[in-house]
């Protein structure tokens, strides 16, 4: 059998917690923070976790 490899794109967006959640970070974080809320660039610091269907996907590309 071949080994499982992950996926290089996924291993740099998504991590796996102990429990085995799958955490991102949030989006539009990277520029124009001046044209956001402050309100809003506080609430984009928190990670998210992946629900669903999209962390079944995610699961299979990560499967360390």
């Amino acid at each position: 059998m071949p080994k499982v490899r992950t996926h290089s794109g996924v291993k740099k967006r998504f991590k796996k917690s102990a429990t085995g959640k799958v955490k991102h970070a949030t989006a539009f974080r990277r520029h124009h923070a001046w044209a956001k809320s402050p309100k809003k660039v506080r609430g984009m610091r928190v990670a998210g976790f992946l629900e669903g269907q999209f962390r079944k996907n995610i699961t299979k590309l990560l499967p360390s």
